[in-house]
């Protein structure tokens, strides 16, 4: 019986399954008037690539985040990569990331 309680946690997210934790941190850097902030979220031995980009608008701060399905097994390799990610995102999307004023979202 416990080798079915044992998987049942794995899936119920019990005890036995691994929790995902914060993982390096990094300066922020600025990018065309963007402050983005890497960080990379650790599941286990591998560092999933993760972060936030904000702007002042207004005189608030707008902010959205991004969580992709890359993995690293090296930080600095996270880090380099968080960074090049969310340049992407600012270079792609332009003036559109933050036309919609929401203060924070997923993108």
């Amino acid at each position: 019986m416990s080798i079915l309680s044992n998987l049942f946690s794995l899936f119920a997210g019990g005890p036995k399954a691994e929790k995902a934790s914060a993982g390096p941190v990094a300066e922020p850097q600025v990018h065309q008037d963007c402050l983005i902030h890497a960080s990379p979220i650790r599941e286990g031995s591998h560092l999933r690539l993760a972060g936030r980009i904000e702007k002042q608008v207004d005189g608030e701060t707008l902010e959205r985040v991004f969580i992709r399905a890359d993995v690293f097994t090296s930080e600095q390799d996270a880090l380099d990569c968080t960074f090049r990610k969310a340049r992407q995102i600012i270079g792609q999307n332009g003036a559109s990331l933050f036309a919609d004023g929401a203060k924070s979202r997923n993108v």
